[in-house]
């Protein structure tokens, strides 16, 4: 999903870039863009499909945890450790400055 968006993105810019319309088509694509993102069925729908990935990440989660089991590198089952301990403790972030919610 991110390489399509990234590609729409591409593709808006070098519209703008190559049309000869100048800076009043880029203004009214801008506001269209504005207009989409504010809208209120768009941004439930975004919120919709980031709460589900979360649901369908963490299922995911668990199976792998379950099926590789104890073939893991110590070292890297005491990082999930603690990050499990340190999510669990309410810090609710990750190392980015994101939350879970």
């Amino acid at each position: 999903m991110r390489y399509r968006l990234t590609f729409l993105a591409g593709l808006a810019l070098g519209y703008v870039l190559g049309t000869r319309a100048g800076r009043e088509r880029y203004e009214q694509l801008k506001k269209s863009a504005r207009r989409v993102a504010q809208n209120p069925a768009v941004r439930n729908t975004a919120e919709s499909a980031a709460q589900q990935s979360r649901v369908y990440a963490g299922k995911a989660f668990h199976t792998v945890s379950d099926k590789v089991g104890d073939r893991v590198p110590e070292a890297v089952a005491q990082r999930v450790r603690s990050l499990r301990e340190r999510n669990v403790n309410g810090s609710g972030g990750d190392d980015w400055g994101t939350s879970n919610t």
